[in-house]
């Protein structure tokens, strides 16, 4: 998988935190992402259980309950055990 599909990713989920979307329309060419592209990765961002949801009001997706995504390696500060 692409990089920048993981970066695409991550600004999808800032913007959702900030609710800073905008209408889908908008949301697509700023990402320079097609529509269809777009409702994708909110689909795959919906299935591994983000709460996401649309204001029409202020015409902004949102989370229904406070998180997002933390997508990048964490080095852990337990040492493996060796394999035998």
């Amino acid at each position: 998988m692409p990089k920048r599909y993981f970066e695409r990713l991550q600004t999808i989920d800032y913007l959702i935190r900030i609710k800073g979307t905008g209408k889908p329309s908008q949301l697509a060419k700023r990402m320079r992402i097609s529509e269809r592209t777009l409702y994708e990765f909110l689909k795959l961002m919906k299935d591994l259980g983000a709460p996401i949801e649309y204001d029409r009001y202020k015409e902004s997706y949102y989370y229904g309950e406070k998180g997002g995504f933390n997508i990048k390696f964490t080095k852990s500060l337990m040492t493996a055990a060796p394999m035998m």
